[in-house]
């Protein structure tokens, strides 16, 4: 079998130069339709960028692996979901319930009435079931691997949490997002918010790794966070609490997969590896 060379340096230049185009032109627009549009094309970037590097390879392992990734049902084990769905659940609990020793509202554990933001006119619910499935299309798609190839899973988490933070910037200033009434309400919660990102990718890089490479176990899992930060009443002060959660949630997925997150034997060797 003719080994592949993983590219993440030309992947994640072609990602960000495509997507962060097609959004400054949204921060430009005063269409709602054409925000929606121009917002989506960069949303779908990572996933058609990382489609199209895998079957362009002419590599047939790559193109097995990214298949079997998407359908392959029967890698997923459903433990794993459960665990980590369950530790986030304590963590939005922790968070609310510090926030309330310290003079927070008891309704933050109620459910909100609407999602926060609207991007274009068009659902909240929908564009957050979008972004989740097609970011992890992307992201595990090709992103993550292209990093771990050359890596450990701890590490790995650190670089492409950091990417995957800094791939948001632009949303900052994108009227609608999520990110753009952040950053209305102070710079602290923009702060929080990047920051925020990189102990949750440890999360996802262990449901990803422990559901032997599953882009539908990290889908579950992506989906399940994003309507949590909307649906449940947090404050944006109670967030900032909750990042020191997350901080502590991924010490503890780390401090118990040590084997995982610090064995080697998938550099060099991720194509033959069956976890």
């Amino acid at each position: 079998m003719e080994r592949y060379t993983y590219r993440p340096l030309r992947f994640y230049i072609t990602v960000f130069a495509v997507t962060w185009f097609f959004w400054l032109l949204a921060i430009l627009c005063n269409e709602s339709s054409m925000l929606f549009l121009f917002m989506f094309f960069g949303l779908v970037t990572p996933a058609i960028v990382a489609v199209i590097t895998v079957f362009a390879s002419k590599n047939k392992a790559l193109k097995q692996d990214f298949k079997r990734k998407i359908v392959g049902f029967y890698r997923i084990k459903p433990r794993y979901i459960i665990l980590a769905v369950g530790l986030f659940a304590i963590v939005v609990v922790a968070s609310i319930g510090t926030s309330i020793l310290f003079g927070g509202s008891v309704n933050q554990f109620s459910f909100t009435e609407d999602f926060s933001f609207s991007i274009g006119g068009t659902s909240a619910l929908l564009t957050i079931l979008l972004a989740s499935s097609i970011e992890e299309l992307g992201w595990r798609g090709y992103g993550e691997d292209a990093v771990g190839a050359y890596h450990n899973w701890f590490n790995e988490s650190i670089i492409f949490g950091v990417i995957w933070a800094c791939w948001h910037i632009p949303l900052f200033w994108v009227p609608g997002t999520y990110q753009y009434d952040l950053k209305e309400m102070g710079i602290i919660y923009v702060i929080n918010f990047l920051l925020s990102v990189i102990p949750l990718d440890f999360l996802q890089t262990w449901v990803y790794v422990k559901n032997n490479r599953s882009m539908l176990a990290t889908i579950i899992f992506h989906i399940f966070i994003n309507i949590m930060q909307e649906k449940i009443n947090m404050t944006p002060e109670t967030k900032c609490i909750e990042t020191i959660f997350v901080v502590i949630a991924a010490i503890v997925v780390v401090l118990t997969n040590k084997e995982m997150f610090f064995e080697t034997k998938h550099v060099g060797n991720l194509l033959e590896e069956h976890y």
